[in-house]
């Protein structure tokens, strides 16, 4: 109840700057929920959006998406507690005013690599909040993203509930399992995209894929809601974003060590890729990486260039590896491949949980590596502590695949 009457007592202000701001937008306006360090936020703004308010729970994530959208309403706390007719007034709108709200509620519990899937873990109620907050706004379009395991999460039931809730209120619903190689992220992501567009009957579209990445998606639903790169279209798709496209022009650093900001190894970007990331950025920031012990180091001497836990012998394994069968834990002490995509990055890129060291330093990837992986510009500087900031990073939304989804929503905006 404090926070409520907290936000209410600082409304004035701000919802008098806003209205003003309003009118000189020439972008459309976003409000992202479950923001984290705005990895959607990034990627949205890039195709058109202006982030207009986020609301983040972790102060540590928060502070990141401050630093990176300084202009932003920040409300940092439990959705739970904030009050969605307050969101409404501090921005100064009436409903269907804002153009797109966006969000990826905390996928955790819906995740096949989850301990226990289960409907009663509470993140997995968490968009009932979102449900809350659009039923307030009523914006002109919504994205929802999560995991592929949503799919199957409660035998459908979970989808079912959305599609509900969001016809009911009046919108035209559809979903996808997208890949992100498919545009241009080098990493092995898939993630189911819910995309609503107010009105019965409306067409709902989603971003083809434009380079000719592969992955094998072994997941409930890949067959029928990913969308594929045709072979008919090969020739006209670009070729696939590899690792070293993405970190060839990072400094060589040593296992564990911390470098907030450093110079480029090259001073010219090697690949279009980098061009791209590099734009507005004089130096490397979050360059740090998590030290490794002296039997990782030991281990990692024999593992090649898309090698693997297998190429390490028998007597250097961990315990439980020893016992796995060749055909278990494909990822696990894995080394990237320059030439190839790397595996999903995750909020620890800790080589117990897959293929995370570099393909020819003696190290795990570093915290902007992994950023480069997930394809945020290098001028995006992530706060907190190393670990915090590999979390950030494994949480989001890559930005190049979070614009071409909102080149795609604008369209559809436009259309109406």
């Amino acid at each position: 109840m404090v926070i409520l009457v907290c936000l209410a007592d600082v409304l004035e202000g701000y919802r008098i700057r806003c209205r003003k701001g309003r009118k000189n937008l020439s972008s459309k306006t976003l409000v992202d929920l479950f923001s984290g360090a705005g990895g959607l936020s990034c990627g949205l703004e890039m195709a058109g959006f202006h982030p207009v308010l986020a609301n983040e729970l972790v102060p540590a994530y928060a502070e990141t998406y401050r630093h990176n959208h300084p202009g932003t309403d920040l409300i940092i706390g439990d959705i739970r507690q904030v009050c969605a007719m307050n969101i409404r007034e501090r921005l100064g709108v009436e409903k269907e005013e804002v153009d797109l709200l966006a969000g990826g509620p905390p996928c955790q519990g819906f995740s096949i690599n989850a301990p226990v899937r289960t409907l009663d873990d509470e993140r997995n109620h968490l968009f009932k909040e979102y449900i809350r907050v659009a039923r307030e706004l009523l914006p002109q379009a919504i994205l929802i993203e999560n995991v592929p395991g949503i799919i199957s999460m409660g035998k459908g039931t979970v989808v079912e509930q959305i599609y509900q809730e969001l016809e009911a209120l009046g919108y035209s619903i559809k979903h996808r399992i997208l890949f992100a190689g498919h545009y241009g992220v080098p990493q092995m992501r898939f993630r189911t995209i819910f995309l609503a567009v107010r009105g019965a009957g409306r067409s709902i579209g989603f971003p083809e894929p434009a380079y000719d990445a592969k992955a094998v998606a072994n997941f409930t639903g890949a067959k029928e809601l990913c969308i594929n790169a045709l072979p008919l279209f090969g020739q006209v798709l670009k070729p696939p974003t590899s690792v070293w496209d993405a970190i060839s022009d990072l400094p060589a650093i040593e296992s564990g060590s911390k470098h907030d900001r450093i110079k480029y190894a090259s001073s010219k970007p090697q690949s279009s890729y980098q061009k791209t990331l590099r734009n507005g950025s004089d130096y490397v920031y979050n360059h740090s990486c998590n030290n490794l012990g002296q039997v990782n180091l030991e281990r990692l001497k024999h593992i090649p260039q898309g090698g693997s836990w297998r190429d390490i012998p028998l007597d250097l394994l961990p315990a439980g590896l020893k016992r796995a069968r060749r055909s278990d834990h494909t990822k696990r002490y894995g080394r990237l491949h320059p030439d190839g995509l790397c595996s999903t990055v995750l909020t620890k890129c800790d080589p117990h949980w897959g293929s995370f060291f570099h393909p020819i330093q003696d190290r795990v990837i570093s915290v902007r590596e992994a950023a480069r992986i997930q394809s945020f510009p290098d001028h995006y500087h992530f706060t907190g502590s190393v670990t915090q900031q590999y979390e950030q990073v494994g949480n989001a939304v890559p930005p190049l695949m979070a614009q071409e989804i909102g080149k795609t929503i604008v369209t559809m905006l436009d259309q109406s």
